[in-house]
């Protein structure tokens, strides 16, 4: 073909392609891209807990994206409820479109705090975690009922204030951090978990919640029935004050590492109701 006449069909064919590819009746893709942009899928924020950094959600990331769904999993200070939940917040101010907040641990208090008052929030879920009530801690609900022997294996160790003077924060020991927090992770990687895990302010176990958006946003609740940091009576107690939707899985306090497809299910059924 002439290059001048190749030029003009390539010109010609190349609108054609594109009306095709976008599709101009039901069956074409302009009706899925118009229901993206009025109905977008909320980008899930995901909040780990005390001993636990945010790779403890890589098996749960991995599956959401391949889900299609935009995933953020930032890094919980763990320095004080307030301050974590001040920081969090800042999180999802940058976040455009709706949210799911999963907070796991010591994390579901502080989804709790930041969710209140944004009506970006569509869903709450709490992965084996506190769901305290305004002027609750973490460390009062958790021995609200017997079952954890997370006391027996934390070592109390100092670090310095911005303002000066020291706080007191929490590791768990070593050789003890495979069978409290996470019994049913293979040894090296639990061994790996030890290692890795970030020390929580004792303040911040301590520190009484504010509001509570579970009263006024819609809730999905794991409970992890042989977990031995948060009782399982515990988690079960705070799903039902919460009227979470409940799933029950016999996991460790570590069950997104142990079990991330029951954690994903329980996630992207809260994700699929928001729409």
């Amino acid at each position: 073909m002439h290059p001048t006449r190749r030029t003009l069909a390539l010109g010609l064919a190349l609108p054609a392609t594109l009306a095709a590819l976008v599709g101009a009746g039901p069956a074409g893709g302009s009706a899925a891209v118009g229901a993206d942009r009025h109905d977008p899928k909320p980008t899930i924020v995901l909040v780990h807990g005390a001993f636990a950094d945010a790779s403890s959600w890589s098996g749960t990331i991995r599956r959401l994206q391949h889900a299609g769904y935009p995933v953020l999993a930032p890094a919980n200070p763990l320095r004080g409820l307030a301050d974590d939940t001040a920081y969090l917040r800042s999180v999802l101010a940058a976040i455009d479109g709706p949210v799911v907040l999963v907070g796991h641990s010591y994390g579901g208090a502080v989804i709790s705090g930041a969710a209140a008052g944004d009506r970006r929030v569509r869903a709450l879920v709490y992965i084996a975690a506190f769901t305290p009530d305004k002027g609750e801690s973490a460390a009062g609900l958790a021995a609200k009922f017997p079952g954890s022997t997370l006391g027996d294996t934390v070592n109390p160790r100092s670090y310095p204030l911005p303002g000066g003077g020291t706080g007191t924060e929490l590791v768990i020991e070593q050789a003890a951090y495979h069978r409290q927090f996470a019994a049913d992770v293979a040894t090296p990687e639990a061994a790996v978990m030890a290692a890795t895990q970030r020390p929580v302010a004792t303040a911040a176990l301590e520190e009484r919640a504010g509001e509570a958006a579970w009263k006024t946003i819609p809730s999905w609740a794991l409970v992890a029935t042989a977990d031995k940091n948060i009782p399982p009576a515990a988690q079960q107690w705070m799903a039902r004050r919460a009227r979470s939707h409940v799933t029950e899985v016999d996991a460790s306090h570590a069950v997104a590492v142990s079990r991330p497809a029951v954690v994903t299910r329980v996630i992207l059924a809260a994700a699929r109701a928001t729409r």
